[in-house]
């Protein structure tokens, strides 16, 4: 999937996760934030986009890693444009190897620290706490992401590309 193909399909996915990330919560009703979760997977499995949106992850993982910085500019100007597809695409959440490690990497990476940089580390404390569990070691992979990552400190809270090489020392 060459990048024009991964923008028009993320344009698409987009639009098919708005309505269910904009989508209106009463808070007027005490079982409305326990139900919530289980209405947006009830929503999400709806619309059936999946299977699409880790095709489109995965092709973004590898343009991001074979790409220059030009190629790797223009995929984090997507997930910044294409919103609604950054916050309901995700790569499977159950992985167990040193790929799979990585994979998710440059898709932090890619990310850029999204909309709000503080629910991005947390996703990264959470990956790295799980190659441990599975026996990984996430520094080669951190340092090799690293390397690719953007420069820019886009929320005072340093660039990814510092988030990256600071979690190599943990």
């Amino acid at each position: 999937m060459h990048l024009g193909e991964v923008e028009r399909e993320m344009a698409r996915l987009d639009a098919l996760y708005r309505p269910v990330a904009t989508a209106p919560v009463d808070v007027s009703n005490p079982d409305a934030m326990i139900t919530a979760c289980t209405g947006v997977d009830r929503e999400l499995g709806a619309i059936n986009a999946d299977g699409r949106s880790v095709a489109v992850l995965r092709a973004v993982v590898e343009r991001y890693a074979e790409g220059d910085d030009l190629v790797r500019g223009a995929i984090r100007g997507l997930f910044e444009r294409y919103q609604w597809f950054r916050w309901g695409a995700a790569l499977p959440r159950d992985w167990t190897t040193a790929a799979e490690l990585r994979a998710h990497l440059i898709l932090f990476s890619a990310r850029d620290q999204g909309a709000d940089a503080r629910d991005e580390l947390l996703g990264l404390r959470d990956l790295l706490a799980r190659a441990r569990r599975h026996g990984i070691d996430p520094a080669p992979a951190l340092a090799e992401v690293a390397a690719m990552s953007s420069d820019t400190d886009r929320y005072g809270m340093g660039s990814t590309r510092a988030i990256l090489r600071l979690a190599v020392g943990t």
